[in-house]
């Protein structure tokens, strides 16, 4: 019952249903963590703050990306998309969300650019939710949906790194599996994430809702509607349309071929203003909007990076597990029940499926050797508690990303309409899958 992690992650989550800003739950999270393990309130703080720096790249990432997406929204190039999406969907709430998820999963395989598609397409799209009231928690499903899917269960891209980490520490902890046993393996929670998505779609969220008055931005003032229409051109494709899907493509190519988010959003930059789609006077303007869109995703992602590094000072997540042990013996249900019981809090704390592996394979594969699973099950096990709780964790960027896009008009709650919605409709499945997975394979 006392234990840090569990503890710390309770306080988390009750800071933010309580509509604490998540920076604040995060940093109250990982300082109780740290009392609670004993240290000092002043080495707990000291921790966090040197275990921010293992997302430093990441940040710095999110913030060119967010100044890049403002650029991209001042050509104009954003109106002709929302003008085609109208044309071909009108009044079709259902076939918009659905093909929001759709473009969503192009992100993290096709397209490896994560949520660097959400700054530049969403907001432009707000209005049109707003007139065929559309509700945006069916939007930030299918944004969230379309996030975590693909890499959970196609081997490619963000999915060929996320199914390869499952590997490589399955094998390292001694259980030894192949990359196509681990793909078999995930069709389970994928299958979870496609039975949340029709349900949140076609269900929960399929009647009309009427936004709600504008709210002052929590991420900062981010005024990007007005900078389209400020800078709007017109509907008609020009030559400055075709500089920015210039600009698109090098900032892809550069992303590819150095494997770097930082690199990629810089070559976008660079080839925006020396085709002077973006003025170098407006330089400015982009940064303060584009530091206003992704700033606070990008340190969210600096001090949940340091909550990681406390949990793990604190010894609490082996302690958890030996306790949870203790408490199952060795019958397959049970153990596979408190496993992913324990997964879904790790990942609620750190908030990252990819950086959660490392520690549930380190945790998991001893006890599933002894407890007699096989390498399918364990790797079903292992991936579904990694996926478990980033749907739905206030430091997820499965959720930052969606919010930073729907609330770029003051109209969307991070907790409320973004988390509660993606924990609901995507953790309660991919349990239920996951034991479904442990005990059949």
């Amino acid at each position: 019952m006392f234990n840090a992690v569990l503890v710390s992650v309770i306080v988390m989550v009750a800071l933010s249903l309580l509509r604490i800003n998540v920076l604040f739950a995060l940093i109250i999270a990982a300082l109780t963590a740290g009392l609670m393990s004993g240290m000092s309130v002043a080495d707990a703080a000291n921790i966090m703050i040197t275990g921010m720096t293992g997302q430093a790249e990441t940040a710095l990432s999110y913030i060119l990306l967010g100044i890049f997406a403002v650029m991209i929204g001042l050509s104009g190039i954003t109106t002709i998309l929302v003008n085609f999406m109208l044309k071909i969907f009108g009044e079709k709430k259902t076939w918009l969300a659905l093909t929001i998820a759709g473009i969503a999963c192009l992100s993290q395989n096709v397209i490896p650019v994560h949520i660097a598609f959400i700054p530049i397409l969403i907001p432009p799209l707000l209005n049109l939710f707003d007139r065929i009231k559309l509700d945006r928690r069916a939007v930030a499903s299918a944004l969230t949906f379309g996030l975590k899917f693909p890499y959970i269960t196609i081997p490619v891209g963000f999915g060929l790194i996320f199914q390869g980490i499952i590997r490589d520490e399955m094998t390292a902890n001694g259980m030894e599996i192949s990359l196509n046993q681990v793909t078999t393996s995930m069709l389970f929670p994928g299958t979870a994430m496609v039975v949340g998505l029709l349900i949140a779609i076609f269900i929960t969220y399929r009647k009309d809702r009427v936004a709600k008055k504008a709210e002052a931005v929590e991420t900062a003032e981010i005024d990007i509607a007005a900078s389209i229409a400020e800078n709007k051109n017109e509907a008609s494709w020009n030559m400055l349309h075709t500089f920015t899907a210039i600009a698109i493509i090098a900032a892809l190519s550069i992303q590819l071929i150095t494997d770097s988010l930082v690199l990629g959003a810089l070559a976008g930059i660079i080839v925006m203003f020396l085709t002077r789609v973006v003025k170098l006077y407006q330089g400015d303007k982009v940064v303060h909007e584009g530091i206003g869109m992704m700033g606070m995703i990008a340190f969210v992602m600096l001090i949940a990076s340091g909550y990681a590094t406390v949990l793990k000072e604190t010894g609490a997540v082996d302690e958890l597990v030996e306790k949870t042990l203790s408490l199952t013996g060795s019958t397959p249900f049970a153990v596979a029940f408190f496993l992913l019981a324990v997964g879904l809090l790790i990942t609620m704390g750190i908030g990252t499926s990819f950086g959660t592996i490392p520690i549930l394979a380190a945790l998991y594969v001893p006890v599933l050797i002894a407890a007699g699973f096989s390498p399918l099950a364990s790797a079903a096990l292992i991936g579904t508690a990694a996926a478990l709780g980033d749907a739905g964790s206030p430091a997820s960027d499965s959720t930052l990303g969606p919010t930073a896009g729907l609330n770029a008009d003051g109209k969307h709650h991070h907790i409320w309409d973004t988390c509660v919605p993606t924990f609901l409709h995507y953790n309660i499945p991919l349990f239920i899958f996951g034991l479904i997975a442990a005990l059949v394979l």
